[in-house]
This record gives structure tokens, C-alpha cells and sequence, in this order.
């Protein structure tokens, strides 16, 4: 197996121009820091990536795996047409609270609403990159433009600071078609940070997860369950 380092600084340095327009709507701070692009490395992988990887899976560091990751690769298979990015579902009502604006003036929305049938948005903590279907997708680099970015965030009143998993989130709201959800088994998400911020009362149709847990996901610092 080969393995391959890549210069952080080298990557930020291709992905400033592509994700720049991106950074102050999905950024923590109101600017437009040069270093914050690679929070948005998934969003532009198919541009810097060479042409002969065709598929990546990118995972956060405070994962535990309790399944061969190579089990993972198997999703891919599994991608609707059109589909260009596997991601699983948020699992706190963090999306609930990021939309409250489009939600009021648009009273019937699934936008921010629980699963099975709402769109709670998605959590970036394991995704499948199609490069390859990513870069052939005209519809997901129209998205990446920053007119298009505009606009949707005008129309969501979207305001965010979790960099890649906000722009999947409000594109997931416009063209789910793009993604492929994957099963909350395989981002088993912890954090309960939400339950004590406001919205105990639907937390759990957000939090649960029904299955055996491939992989979890201490997000927030939460600590993992030993084995």
C-alpha cells in the first residue's frame, strides 16, 4: 500500500481561490482567513486531487471504528445517479437553529426538520468523495461559483461556522439528488451539546440511532464508549 503526504500549505494554496467566496458565510470568524480554507477541502477535492483518484473517503480525527473502513468503501457502489458525495445525516438539531429564519417565513418547510422524513442537514465527520462524478457533475460546480453561493445563502438566510458540513447542508436543502445519506451507523455522532441549548423537547427524534454502530464519532469532545 502506498501512502502519500500531502503539504497542508500546498492544498491551501489551491483551495484559497476556489472556496474563498465560501469562507465568510461558513467560516467561525467574519473574515476571510487564509489558513480556514482547508475546512473546505472536501468541497474542492475534485479540483486538487490528480485525475487518476477517482474516489476518497475523508474522516475526522476523533473517530472510533468498529468495522473495517474498507466496508465503507462498498457505499460508493450504492450512489444514486447524480449523486456525487455520501454523508450522513446530522444527528442534533443544530440545522433547526441555523435556519430559524427560512423556517418562519416558510412555516410547512422540511428545512432543519428531524428525519426520516425532514432535512436536518449533514454532519461532515465521514464523507465519500466521488471525485470523479464530482468532477463531471455540471450542477456541483455551478454550486461551487460564488454567485451561487450567494443566492442560496440569501434565500436560506444561512449563516454558519462548520465550514465543508454548512455548504453541503444548504445544498443538500436545494438539490438532494447530489448526495447519497448515508446510514447514522456510520457516523455514530455523541455530542448532546444541543439538549441543553433549547431543544431538549426534540432532541431524541434527532439523536437516535437504530442499528450496530460501525463507527463513532466523539464529536464535541464527547468521550467514546470502551469496548
Amino acid at each position: 500500500s502506498q501512502v502519500i503526504v500531502h503539504d497542508v500549505n500546498e492544498l491551501t494554496e489551491k483551495l484559497f481561490p476556489v472556496v474563498e467566496a465560501m469562507q465568510k458565510h461558513f467560516s467561525a470568524g467574519s473574515g476571510t482567513y487564509y489558513s480556514d480554507s482547508i475546512f473546505f477541502l472536501s468541497v474542492a477535492m475534485h479540483r486538487i486531487m490528480p485525475k487518476e483518484i477517482t474516489q476518497v473517503i475523508q474522516v475526522d480525527l476523533d473517530l472510533k471504528y468498529k468495522t473495517n473502513i474498507r466496508d465503507l468503501f462498498d457505499e460508493f457502489d450504492n450512489f444514486p445517479e447524480g449523486a456525487v458525495i455520501g454523508i450522513a445525516r446530522e444527528m442534533q438539531p443544530v440545522y433547526r437553529h441555523t435556519f430559524w429564519q427560512y423556517r418562519r417565513e416558510n412555516p410547512q418547510t422540511k428545512v432543519g426538520e428531524p428525519p426520516p422524513d425532514g432535512l436536518p442537514g449533514f454532519n461532515s465527520g465521514v464523507l465519500l468523495l466521488n471525485l470523479e462524478g464530482m468532477r463531471q457533475s455540471k450542477l456541483y460546480n455551478q454550486l461551487l461559483e460564488p454567485s451561487m453561493v450567494q443566492n442560496l445563502t440569501e434565500k436560506y438566510h444561512f449563516k454558519g461556522h462548520l465550514g465543508d458540513q454548512d455548504f453541503f447542508t444548504m445544498v443538500g436543502m436545494e438539490h438532494p439528488e447530489l448526495f447519497h445519506v448515508l446510514d447514522c451507523t456510520w457516523n455514530r455522532q455523541l455530542c448532546t451539546w444541543w439538549k441543553d441549548h433549547g431543544y431538549s423537547d426534540v432532541f431524541d427524534q434527532y439523536f437516535q440511532c437504530e442499528g450496530e454502530v460501525k463507527i463513532y464519532h466523539g464529536n464535541c469532545n464527547t468521550p467514546i464508549p470502551e469496548d
